[in-house]
């Protein structure tokens, strides 16, 4: 099953480690330093057109984390995971 997280970027469900608000994750200075790093080390994949409202971590199999910015809500995005909008 695969998660649409914006733009034409879909995620398998089984590497998505967990779905997070922007606003709320980013007060954290432990999730500031999380995401410039994960800037500066080129991981993170922008997959919003407008203001991004969540972020998606993402472990692939070969155990590299991603970061997909998302201009959907954390609460659409987890409805999509648990609703069947994943196929």
């Amino acid at each position: 099953m695969y998660l649409h997280v914006g733009q034409a970027v879909v995620l398998p469900e089984g590497e998505i480690i967990g779905i997070f608000d922007l606003d709320n994750a980013s007060w954290s200075p432990r999730t500031r330093r999380f995401l410039e790093q994960a800037e500066k080390e080129g991981r993170v994949v922008n997959a919003a057109s407008d203001l991004p409202k969540a972020f998606v971590l993402r472990q692939r199999r070969d155990k590299t984390n991603l970061v997909y910015l998302s201009q959907l809500s954390p609460a659409t995005l987890k409805g999509r995971a648990e609703g069947g909008w994943m196929e």
